[in-house]
This record gives structure tokens, C-alpha cells and sequence, in this order.
């Protein structure tokens, strides 16, 4: 689900990538939002903030609100320039930011405890959050082909919507396309909505552990795709009829 590009990828390939990593990110968005008071994988709600506190001349909340956006756009960025420097081609090039990624979930799961509700306490747990989910929607959005957005939903109910109105028309051309699309939003909004729930669940039970959730499905995401690649190569290796043929 990470490894095919360009015109390799297919709906499967798509589906499975909305499913584990959208419930990454619904999950640490929720769970983010009640223990640190902070959206950690969208920028929308921030830059209305900082607007608002700027206009109030209310600067040190202004620069705090102008750090979760940098955060994740550096997220963004780096993710960007590992994959770039690796090579988009290469087959785990998607490796790196994922484990950084995961360093960040594990970091906040171990540590959250310490939290003090102090402002360097939440510039550092929900700015991590921040920089994991800028490094995330980048991936994605590089792997996917832009297809795919796991971090927030206005887009995807923005293109939603816009595809429904489309296909209700009697002279819309290529239906079956468009109802592959629908079906992606549609998968993105539900498995989305389906980590935020789990998020904000197990955070009231498993406080800051709860946050090795998204670890692991991280984890068996990578060790999914590395293992079909060796899968696939074993039975192409020791196949009797490949060696007929």
C-alpha cells in the first residue's frame, strides 16, 4: 500500500492506506485534543487563532499558535526531503519518516505522563503530535499521488460533496470512476471518524498509553508491506512452475 507510485497504484492500494492511517490520525487527533487541549493534525483552526490573538495583541499565545503551524509544516517538509533524497522509486523510501514518526507516538505514550499542563510542556508533547502528522499527510499525500489525505477531512468532504453532485447528473461521463472516488472519500471520512471514537475512548481508560495505539498500527503497516515484498519474492524464487516456465 506504500511502496507502488504513479500508475502501479489501484483503489486496494488506496483503501488500505485510508483505513490504517486515517485511523492514526483521527486517533491522535482526539486523543491529542484531551490531553493536551491542542488539534494535532490540522493547521485550519490554528491560523483562526492566530488571527484572533494577534488581534487582541496577545502575542505570546500568537507565537505558541504560530509553533504548531510551523511544526507541521516542518513535518511536511522533512518528510518531503527524506523522500526526496531517497528516491521516490526506491522501495522504502516511505521508511524513514514513518519510524520518525513512530519515534514521536512512542516518545509522547512513555513521557505523557509528565505532563504539567506548563506551556513548554505542550509546545513539546503537542508540538511532537504536530510534527508526526505534518510528516504523515506529507507521505500520503506523495505516495498517493495527492489521492489520499489522512490528517484532516475538509478536503475530502469538500471533493465528497462535489462528486455526489456530479454523478446525480444524467450526462456525467465515466460513472464507474466516479463512484471508485466516492467510495475513497466516503472510506477516508469513515475509518477518520472511527479513530477519533477509539481515540477519545481509550484516552479517558489509558490516558497517555493509549497513544501506542497508533504506534502499533504504524508498525504493522510497515511490517505488512515489507512482508508481502519478501512474500512475494519467496514464492517467485521456489514456485516449481515458475522454474517450468
Amino acid at each position: 500500500m506504500l511502496r507502488h507510485l504513479g500508475t502501479k497504484r489501484t483503489y486496494a492500494h488506496n483503501v488500505k492506506l485510508a483505513s490504517l492511517l486515517c485511523v492514526t490520525a483521527g486517533f491522535v487527533n482526539a486523543a491529542g485534543f484531551l490531553g493536551f487541549s491542542v488539534l494535532t493534525t490540522n493547521v485550519t483552526g490554528h491560523a483562526a487563532l492566530f488571527a484572533e490573538r494577534i488581534a487582541q495583541q496577545d502575542w505570546k499565545t500568537a507565537r505558541v499558535v504560530a509553533l504548531w503551524m510551523f511544526l507541521f509544516l516542518a513535518g511536511a517538509f522533512i518528510s518531503s526531503l527524506i523522500v526526496s533524497f531517497i528516491g521516490r522509486n526506491q522501495r522504502f523510501s516511505y521508511l524513514v519518516p514513518m519510524l520518525i514518526e513512530m519515534v514521536m507516538l512512542v516518545g509522547v505514550a512513555l513521557c505523557g505522563y509528565r505532563y504539567d499542563q506548563s506551556l513548554i510542556a505542550k509546545e513539546i508533547f503537542a508540538g511532537s503530535l504536530l510534527f508526526a502528522m505534518g510528516m504523515q499527510n506529507s507521505l500520503v499525500s506523495m505516495v498517493s499521488g495527492s489521492v489520499v489525505r489522512t490528517t484532516h477531512l475538509t478536503g475530502t468532504f469538500t471533493d465528497l460533496g462535489i462528486e455526489m453532485a456530479q454523478i446525480l447528473q444524467k450526462n456525467t461521463k465515466d460513472r464507474a470512476a466516479l463512484k471508485v472516488k466516492i467510495k475513497l472519500r466516503s472510506a477516508i471520512i469513515f475509518f477518520f471518524m472511527c479513530g477519533a471514537l477509539a481515540g477519545a475512548y481509550l484516552f479517558r481508560y489509558c490516558s497517555f498509553h493509549a497513544f501506542f495505539i497508533p504506534f502499533a498500527i504504524l508498525g504493522f503497516t510497515l511490517l505488512y508491506d515489507v512482508y508481502r515484498i519478501r512474500v512475494k519474492r519467496y514464492y517467485r524464487l521456489h514456485n516449481p512452475f515458475n522454474k517450468v516456465l
